[in-house]
């Protein structure tokens, strides 16, 4: 489950990176992950069963997919996806989405609050073969049809007049990116809860390594992010006798002075916050 999990979210940083066309993009970050907790949340608080075992993955899915186009949409501005306006619409949509957390749990039994809380720590004590079964296809799925699209985010990467000049649907491009990214965040979401920063450190450790051609960066940032969330989960079971250490918390311990170092770098390059 940590190798499936971590490639999904590997893969769907380095997509959602190529999409929007900087280096500052990852799921968590710009609250796909928590707006796909809160759908699967809703299902566990209020018992909902349509679709059988698949309901949760249905409603993470679905509230992924419609906070990544709240966020693209909000974002652009002028043609193109403003770094600083992706931060801030993130930022405050991780605002309402922790607040609708925190009314779930408000109106939870204990079973579910339990549930909801291991999830906001990120967690994949609760793994099992039926889960993994879940996830592993459509972890394979959302990366067969990214590692698809690699020629044209390489175009994309070149500019959006010059990739529309060689024949690239810009905006449909973007649409189907959109997709997988929330089908591979929501997926993993649904099951091990919100791991954050994964999509974010993975896709630059790789892009410094094998470069920037998506043909490449796209698998090999699902293999990184299979390695990581394994050693990770390996540390999270060993670090302390009798203990689990909520993953999510240690991979944000690790993401988090990344994130700054790269927000200060990525500054340092523009010469400003533009």
């Amino acid at each position: 489950m940590a190798a499936v999990t971590g490639a999904a979210l590997g893969c769907a940083g380095a997509l959602m990176q190529g999409v929007f066309g900087n280096p500052l993009a990852e799921p968590g970050v710009i609250g796909v992950s928590s707006g796909a907790a809160v759908g699967a949340a809703a299902v566990i608080t209020f018992g909902f069963t349509a679709l059988g075992g698949w309901t949760i993955v249905g409603a993470a899915f679905l509230c992924g997919l419609l906070t990544t186009l709240a966020v693209y949409a909000m974002a652009r501005s002028n043609g193109r996806t403003e770094v600083v306006t992706l931060l801030l619409t993130g930022i405050a949509v991780n605002a309402v989405a922790g607040a609708a957390l925190g009314l779930l749990m408000f109106f939870s039994s204990n079973d579910a609050l339990r549930s909801i809380t291991s999830w906001q720590l990120g967690s994949l004590a609760g793994a099992t073969w039926e889960a993994v079964w879940v996830v592993g296809p459509l972890a394979v799925v959302g990366c067969g049809v990214a590692i698809a699209m690699s020629r044209q985010l390489d175009l994309l990467s070149l500019g959006e007049r010059t990739a529309r000049h060689l024949g690239v649907n810009v905006e449909r491009l973007r649409f189907t990116g959109i997709v997988v990214i929330a089908l591979l965040t929501s997926a993993a979401v649904a099951f091990s809860g919100i791991i954050s920063f994964v999509g974010l450190v993975i896709p630059h450790l790789v892009r410094m390594a094998v470069g920037p051609g998506h043909r490449i960066l796209l698998p090999a940032s699902a293999l990184g992010g299979a390695c990581l969330l394994v050693v990770a989960d390996l540390v999270a079971r060993t670090a302390v006798p009798y203990q689990e250490l909520p993953l999510g918390v240690l991979t944000a311990v690790v993401g988090g002075p990344f994130f700054f170092w790269l927000l200060r770098r990525t500054r340092a390059r523009a010469g400003g916050w533009g």
